[in-house]
């Protein structure tokens, strides 16, 4: 990982910690965690979009360590 990203990740691992309440925090926590996971989705579609320029989805596929169809999927931001 990047420096960064490090430096985001510690951030909002610290703002998470900082929530007294334990039911609160494990709320905040539940919620980061999907709203992450449809982020992350977005940006690997958009990766493999711009992968797949020229190029077939075996191919995007194979520089992404998946199969062809995978890449496919992770653009249509599926799964």
């Amino acid at each position: 990982m990047t420096e960064a990203l490090d430096t985001a990740t510690a951030s909002l691992i610290s703002a998470l910690t900082d929530i007294s309440d334990a039911v609160e925090r494990y709320e905040a926590a539940k919620d980061l965690e999907a709203r992450l996971d449809r982020e992350i989705k977005q940006v690997k579609a958009e990766i493999a979009k711009s992968l797949y320029d020229g190029r077939s989805w075996a191919a995007v596929g194979k520089l992404l360590g998946v199969t062809g169809s995978r890449a496919e999927q992770i653009s249509r931001a599926t799964r």
